[in-house]
Parts: C-alpha cells; structure tokens; sequence
C-alpha cells in the first residue's frame, strides 16, 4: 500500500467546505488540475465523476462515501490497483477546523506502482487545498 496525507487548518466553516465539494460541476474554480468534470446524479455514494484534467484523458472517479459536512471519499480503479481518496473536516479548536485529504493505493503492484504514480496525483494538492479553503472563507 502506498499512502500520503495533506492537510491544511482554516476559519473556514465546514458547510462552507461542503458547498463547494458538493458543487462538482464547479470544482474547476479552486482545482487547477480540472479542464472538465461532469457528475451521474447527486454528490452522494454511488455517483461517477468523470475529470478529465488538462491535455489528458478523462478519469472516472466512483463516489464511496459521503457524510454531509463530514467528508467524502472517491475511489478509480486502474487494472488491479484502487486508488482511494478520502476527504475529510476534522474540528481543531473553537472555530477552526482541518481539512485533510488522504490518499491511498491499495491492490497488486500497489507497493511498486504507488511510489511512481502518488506522487504525480497528490502533488498539486496544497495548492487546490488553499485555493478551496480561500474560496470558503469569502
């Protein structure tokens, strides 16, 4: 298994995290890596989200969970390796929370392949998150 985990605390609220998360088709405004994106029904377990980021191919991306100013977690399959990404709002303090993102590629060849292609995909990750969290606290 291969695993990497980013977080970044804000004054953010957690419903404001979640409008944006739920707002799919509008990811693209604080994810730079999003050319389009289209989802198969509501923000909700069982949905597909098809990103496709810029000058690739598209990947669809299969809603596993999703807990209402909570967290959501979204899972693509390549071959034998899952590439699970979990999204959370943890509370801090007072009026402060963290809001962690979490990757994890599990499956055969997963030990191989992770180190090669994790860092890749979680590596625009602190930007997108600041870009998220300055959009919330607007």
């Amino acid at each position: 298994m291969w695993e990497y985990e980013h977080g970044i605390e804000t004054s953010a609220t957690p419903e404001a995290i979640w409008r944006l998360w739920a707002d799919v088709e509008n990811w693209g405004a604080w994810n730079a890596e999003i050319e389009k994106i289209e989802i198969s029904g509501p923000f909700a377990a069982g949905s597909r989200i098809t990103m496709t980021p810029p000058g690739d191919d598209p990947t669809v991306l299969s809603v596993a969970e999703a807990v209402e100013g909570e967290r959501f977690v979204d899972e693509a399959r390549f071959g034998d390796l899952l590439l699970r990404t979990i999204h959370r709002i943890d509370q801090v303090a007072g009026d402060r929370i963290r809001v962690v993102y979490r990757m994890e590629i599990t499956g055969a060849g997963a030990d191989e392949a992770g180190p090669q292609i994790g860092p890749g995909i979680t590596a625009d990750w602190p930007d997108t998150m600041a870009s998220l969290v300055g959009l919330a606290t607007r």
